[in-house]
């Protein structure tokens, strides 16, 4: 299946209408890549994530990334934490974490819908509130009835990104990322390759034991195609420009959001074909964190209501 990601986004780029590869840009931020920014995105170890014991952490990031998804709205969903005001992304790994440490358990197949809504509690309430509970239920179901309620003990003596994707792809559906354009599949599994990473390189780092996650691609979102757009490395069309700047909603699997999606894809490829022993998920994780350089000129990131990034 990794494999047709990346030929399902060629074929898109291949035949794409409103996005482009400005390759000549491309070939210039090569040449600047940092290897030394080439960190996971994890590393700066988020509310003390890391102060739990590896079995924890694993455990907590599928709980945590099945629902990790679409916050943009206006106005964005928003929690009050000791450390400010956070939003996105960041406020539901708090949120999450911050509920597990408390309560012991990463079994959420018997919390109730008004108890997650009230643990999920900021200024409006988050997107896709039912699907997010319904997923989460679904996956801890799964972990209890076929996983024995370990997923960290299930997965331990897997080390290879192929057979830990293929795992979560067979058990939990709920990661299904899959768009049509032009009369063909496209594959992404975002949420998928973006757990598998997270996994094996937080064993690499805190079990000292040899993992492999070449065969990753790279996880499409709306954040990093933003972040390659402000660098000139993809372009929109006059027509999906003005959608995407004047914040018109796309719909799931519209050629416009196909094509945003699969340029990144394609351009992290590229840029690990041109680099050595560099493998295309820190590419993507480079690009992630170092959206903050781009800050100032950034324009809006295209909006998809989705549960799949």
């Amino acid at each position: 299946m990794l494999n047709e990601i990346l030929s399902s986004c060629k074929f898109v780029m291949d035949k794409a209408d409103h996005v482009k590869i400005n390759y000549k840009n491309l070939d210039l931020f090569i040449q600047d890549i940092d290897s030394d920014d080439l960190k996971h995105w994890l590393c700066n170890n988020p509310y003390n994530l890391f102060y739990l014991e590896i079995s924890k952490i694993i455990n907590f990031l599928l709980i945590f990334e099945v629902i990790d998804y679409s916050f943009w709205g206006t106005p964005k969903w928003t929690i009050v934490t000791e450390f400010g005001e956070k939003d996105g992304s960041d406020a539901l790994l708090y949120v999450m974490l911050k509920h597990v440490k408390e309560k012991g358990i990463f079994d959420f197949s018997k919390i109730s819908l008004p108890e997650f809504k009230s643990m999920l509690k900021g200024n409006v309430d988050i997107p896709l509130l039912e699907e997010r509970y319904h997923a989460l239920v679904e996956v801890s179901n799964i972990v209890n009835e076929k996983m024995n309620g370990n997923f960290y003990e299930y997965i331990r003596n897997v080390t290879s990104d192929i057979e830990l994707f293929d795992i979560i792809l067979k058990y939990f559906p709920t990661f299904k990322d899959e768009r049509k354009y032009k009369g063909e599949n496209i594959y992404f599994y975002k949420l998928a390759q973006l757990l598998v990473s997270d996994i094996l390189h937080l064993r690499e780092s805190q079990e000292k034991i040899v993992v492999d996650y070449s065969h990753l691609l790279g996880c499409a979102d709306y954040k990093i195609p933003q972040t390659m757009s402000a660098w000139n490395i993809i372009e929109y069309d006059k027509e999906l420009s003005l959608l995407v700047d004047t914040k018109r909603e796309l719909e799931v699997s519209s050629k416009y959001e196909v094509e945003i999606r699969a340029s990144m894809i394609v351009v992290i490829d590229y840029i690990k074909n041109k680099l050595e022993n560099i493998s295309a998920i820190d590419i993507n994780d480079y690009f992630f964190v170092s959206s903050k350089k781009v800050k100032d000129k950034v324009k809006p990131y295209h909006l998809c209501r989705n549960t799949n990034y």
